[in-house]
């Protein structure tokens, strides 16, 4: 199928499937003629992409984890690595913002026992 028909499959752009091929993360696509040609591995493979992208993934993140196939297939053991590390990383950006939102509610509370006494002392 050519890149048109790959984008529409796989729910991505011409632009993004461009994108993808020149940073490593899609295997360089087969020609016919100046056109290029993609199986559904290629769909899957967007599909994949794409899904990852919307769970937080960064390309950079993807790139790594594809680079170390050395052009294998992602296998299911790295790609549940790689989630198990997203969630953990959502985790600490959980505990951090918990945290911070605790911090808030100190200083607001603060700010609000100050003004009462400054209120109370008033003139």
């Amino acid at each position: 199928m050519y890149i048109g028909q790959a984008a529409h499959r796989s729910g991505t752009t011409i632009k993004s499937i461009r994108h993808y091929e020149a940073i490593g993360l899609l295997p360089p696509a087969r020609r016919r003629g100046n056109y290029r040609v993609y199986d559904q591995h290629s769909v899957d493979l967007l599909s994949f992409i794409k899904c990852a992208q919307q769970l937080g993934f960064k390309l950079k993140e993807l790139q790594a984890a594809f680079a170390s196939q050395n052009g294998q297939p992602l296998s299911w053991v790295q790609a549940q690595q790689a989630i198990t590390n997203k969630k953990q990383e959502i985790n600490d950006q959980i505990a951090a913002l918990t945290q911070r939102h605790a911090q808030l509610v100190e200083f607001e509370s603060s700010l609000h026992h100050a003004w009462e006494n400054c209120a109370l002392e008033g003139p």
